[in-house]
């Protein structure tokens, strides 16, 4: 098995890890009531998206998310939490850097050995979930589970889902799909957005990502036999029937949405299989992105 392969076959273990230790970061984590801002970079930008739209699911106070690089330091935050597996990436250093000593910072990161470590106020490391591959599964995955825990909105059927996701086969024919899109409602939609990420990184597919509303206002028109548009939590009521009259392939969600990534993950592997790629190399990508300083 590839490395990315092994990794993400560890996330239902990871993610009962990441609730066991919920409650000792209480802490640090976003209290209820607070301004707050979540960053991060590619996969890390996504799981920001999820993270911040659950917070206000939940309750617990207006929640922003951006890619470190578009931080808008116009704005007030009484805390930015900073979503980083390796600690070395340059856009979260350097927005941390200046955040430093005007914002508390928190950083949940999967190697202490790093920068972050230096760069905020506190930090949260799960090594347990730290990965050998580029391509990130169950480190992204694994921190959503911490926060989705924090926030209370973790239930023990989530792991089980991930299970099942690992375990039942993927539709007959999805591999063979020319081009792919993901939808989601709400915290589901940075999950599609990951989703189709996964899909261009391990196996250079065509793979798009929307919210599930906006899916007839366009993208629908490159929908036909040979695609595939799958959709993470609850359809819209007749955009499944809409798709199938198309002649693509409808996929339906019927699992957690978390757990409907990892079976995207799946997919993503699977596909680079059938296309002759190796998942562990992915075309142009380095692990961290790390910029050098004229």
């Amino acid at each position: 098995m590839s490395h990315v392969e092994n990794e993400l076959n560890s996330q239902p273990e990871c993610w009962i890890r990441a609730v066991e230790q919920a409650s000792r970061h209480t802490a640090v984590l976003p209290a209820a009531g607070e301004r707050v801002a979540i960053v991060g970079c590619g996969t890390s930008w996504f799981m920001a998206q999820a993270a911040a739209a659950l917070r206000e699911q939940a309750g617990q106070g207006e929640t922003d998310a951006f890619a470190a690089s578009e931080f808008p330091h116009g704005r007030t935050y009484d805390r930015v939490l900073a979503l980083t597996r390796s600690g070395t990436t340059t856009e979260v250093l350097g927005l941390l850097g200046r955040l430093k000593g005007r914002t508390r910072t928190v950083a949940i990161t999967g190697d202490r050995r790093t920068p972050v470590m230096e760069a905020v106020e506190d930090v949260i490391v799960l090594d347990f979930a730290d990965e050998r591959s580029v391509v990130q599964t169950r480190f992204a995955t694994t921190a959503l589970t911490l926060l989705r825990a924090h926030f209370g909105l973790h239930t023990e059927a989530v792991v089980a889902d991930a299970r099942t996701a690992l375990s039942v086969p993927l539709p007959d024919g999805l591999v063979d799909c020319a081009q792919f899109t993901f939808l989601g409602r709400g915290w589901s939609v940075g999950l599609a957005n990951e989703a189709g990420l996964k899909m261009r990184e391990a196996s250079l597919a065509w793979a798009e990502a929307y919210p599930a509303m906006e899916y007839r206002h366009g993208p629908i028109s490159i929908t036909s036999a040979g695609t595939a548009t799958w959709m993470l939590g609850d359809a819209p009521d007749g955009l499944a029937e809409q798709v199938r009259a198309t002649g693509g392939l409808w996929v339906e969600g019927g699992l957690d949405p978390l757990a409907e990534l990892v079976r995207a993950q799946r997919l993503a592997v699977a596909v680079a299989a059938a296309r002759g790629l190796d998942p562990d190399r992915p075309r142009h990508l380095t692990r961290s992105v790390i910029l050098t300083t004229p």
